[in-house]
């Protein structure tokens, strides 16, 4: 059985968009469907009252406050009945054929510990989705004039510029918007950090399957799209969501800055 976890937070429309394509998709799988809103309005509310009682494999479960994606994500593993789990965004639009073939994968290589689809922009461009690890000093190459200047070198590792995403492969870490594991192997690993509010739970995670022995795998041939903004990336230092970001940048650096004998910066 596959359980889907959706975590809402102030995106209704989004999600009863992605609510619809995944009935669309038609999935060959038995499955269940947990929704986590985080600080509902009586709006939402409403719908996902009404939405959870037309099937016996809908859930909804209500939290009265934004508690944060890391742990919104674990309410919904530790809920789910399922034995594989998609973690999946609201924004995500699911495909035809790619559910089934990231839970295909899983079948096919129990080493797999993290599986991911190529998601594309609504142009069909392929947006960046596959990571190598972070160094200490990437967010300057990402978030700064220093990596159009001196640090584009680190820039186009870290996004895997060398990197043909028409090919399956193992990679470092995955964008969270839609990953599918196994619920055994995620307990096992720990779930996902609840130190993390929002940003690197999902780049922490993948480091924590590695650490265990499991891969993390990116397959093209599972198609989605997503309608991602780059929120952190707008308003400067004196937006909420910047400061979000750094701190939770600064708790993972913290966290992995030892793994295995080797620094960071060497990673």
């Amino acid at each position: 059985m596959l359980s889907i976890i959706i975590v809402h937070y102030n995106q209704e429309n989004l999600l009863k968009q992605c609510l619809r394509n995944i009935s669309e998709a038609k999935i060959d799988l038995e499955k269940e469907i947990i929704i986590i809103d985080n600080a509902f309005t009586a709006r939402s509310r409403d719908f996902l009252v009404d939405w959870q009682k037309i099937e016996q494999n809908r859930r909804v479960i209500f939290n009265k406050e934004n508690i944060g994606y890391a742990k919104a994500n674990n309410q919904g593993i530790k809920a789910a009945k399922g034995e594989y789990i998609l973690i999946l965004n609201a924004d995500v639009i699911v495909l035809p054929g790619s559910v089934e073939a990231l839970i295909g994968l899983l079948k096919q290589d129990p080493l797999v510990g993290l599986a991911g689809p190529q998601l594309l922009n609504i142009d069909k461009t392929i947006q960046d989705s596959c990571y190598r690890f972070p160094r200490f000093y990437t967010p300057l190459a990402r978030r700064t004039f220093l990596g159009r200047i001196f640090l584009r070198n680190e820039l186009k590792r870290y996004l895997m510029r060398d990197f043909d995403r028409q090919r399956t492969r193992e990679v470092d870490w995955l964008l969270g918007a839609c990953l599918a594991s196994r619920k055994r192997i995620l307990e096992g690993v720990g779930l996902f950090d609840e130190r993390y509010f929002l940003y690197l739970e999902d780049t922490d995670l993948a480091r924590k399957m590695r650490q265990n022995g499991f891969k993390t795998v990116y397959l093209p041939s599972a198609k989605m799209y997503h309608f991602y903004q780059r929120s952190s990336d707008e308003g400067g230092l004196f937006k909420k969501i910047v400061w979000i970001h750094i701190i939770s940048a600064l708790k993972y650096f913290w966290k992995w800055r030892w793994e295995n004998g080797r620094n960071l910066k060497i990673c």
